[in-house]
């Protein structure tokens, strides 16, 4: 299991798809929540998200991405007022290598995850972000995995 130090800078959840299954449709509209704490069920996802439930042992229960990454994005794509949250990622972490938890057991604030894949960016960062997103995403895009055990998880940065 890592034991490497993960801090929560952001909480996001959202209660519908505004990206995912919608392949050749408009983006959803679908409002995204940020919050203070969120409630991890072992084996559902975070409760009140899209996610929650999706479907036995779904492999992006809660997605992470790095708040380092955001920000040298849009350093290289020169886009500033943007939110970690248009990611659609559910924790910004701080201080993580992400791409070295596939595979891997993991525990942030007492809370235990087995990271599985990479979430793959795709096409709608182009419009979530800006021009040239997906492309500059391709592996850092994040981290889908799976809720082994029950807990919260709060900011704390």
């Amino acid at each position: 299991m890592s034991s490497s130090p993960i801090r929560v800078a952001r909480l996001y959840t959202s209660r519908g798809h505004n990206f995912f299954g919608r392949h050749g449709q408009p983006a959803g509209s679908h409002a995204l929540a940020e919050h203070r704490e969120v409630r991890c069920v072992a084996g559902q996802g975070i409760e009140g998200d899209r996610f929650f439930n999706h479907k036995a042992d779904y492999l992006g229960q809660i997605t992470f991405f790095a708040l380092e990454v955001f920000e040298e994005i849009c350093r290289e794509l020169r886009v500033t007022g943007k939110d970690p949250g248009l990611t659609r990622r559910n924790v910004i972490t701080a201080g993580a290598d992400l791409n070295s938890l596939i595979g891997v057991e993991f525990m942030v604030q007492g809370v235990r995850f087995r990271g599985v894949e990479e979430c793959r960016p795709c096409y709608w960062m182009d419009q979530a972000l800006a021009s040239g997103a997906e492309a500059a995403l391709r592996n850092r895009g994040g981290l889908r995995a799976r809720i082994l055990t029950s807990g919260p998880l709060r900011v704390d940065l």
